[in-house]
């Protein structure tokens, strides 16, 4: 069997969210990607990533969280993508897709989250600790998830870069209000929040993938 690439809607409380599946054909798990804010599942930082580990036998689902209307309202309001809330309900909902499709109910279940999508993959696997295995935060605001924190086992993964001070401070005081054991924290030297400077961004790559690996693995 080979690599499963494919291009799907899923339905999610009457709205339709284009995604893009990609499944090796030995994949041990499955890690679904969280946008941050202003973005889409186009990031070319959060597909470099899904590359390498796709690399790695696991499958990925980039999506968009916000529908096309809700973008355009996004891009005048701003507000959206601040509503931790819709997109920590959004990302529970594709995760009870991900357990009823054929190509990926067997699958342990990693989220990867960016800036604002990094607390909303902490709200849905707070959500769904049965089925979430992991979390990787890149540059995130895990402390927007607000009183999820201390209801998440996934084992998670705080990535930040080490130029990104003020995004640090709140990935310390984030990690404090994990349970005990659950949550780590990893600063990549050298690296402002978009981890645009050389080779950081494959540091953020290869940490993902240890991590899932030995999560979902």
């Amino acid at each position: 069997m080979d690599t499963l690439s494919s291009a799907v809607t899923i339905p999610v409380a009457g709205a339709g969210l284009p995604a893009d599946l990609v499944v090796p054909a030995d994949a041990t798990g499955v890690v679904l990607f969280a946008h941050g804010s202003g973005s889409s599942r186009h990031s070319p930082r959060n597909t470099a990533v899904a590359r390498v580990l796709n690399g790695r036998s696991l499958g990925t689902v980039l999506v968009d969280l916000l529908t096309p209307e809700e973008e355009r309202v996004d891009e005048r309001t701003a507000e959206l993508r601040f509503d931790i809330g819709l997109l920590g309900d959004r990302l529970t909902a594709i995760v009870d897709w991900m357990r009823a499709e054929p190509t990926l109910t067997r699958l342990p279940v990693g989220l990867f989250g960016a800036s604002t999508g990094a607390a909303a993959a902490l709200v849905a696997a707070a959500n769904r600790s049965d089925r979430v295995a992991a979390v990787v935060s890149r540059g995130g605001r895990p402390d927007l998830a607000g009183p999820a924190l201390s209801q998440v086992r996934a084992r998670t993964l705080l990535l930040v870069g080490g130029f990104d001070e003020q995004v640090r401070t709140l990935n310390e005081e984030a990690l404090a209000l994990l349970p005990e054991g659950v949550g780590e924290l990893r600063v990549v030297p050298g690296a402002t929040h978009l981890f645009a400077e050389p080779g950081t961004l494959e540091q953020v790559a290869d940490h993902a993938a240890d991590w899932f690996a030995g999560q979902l693995g």
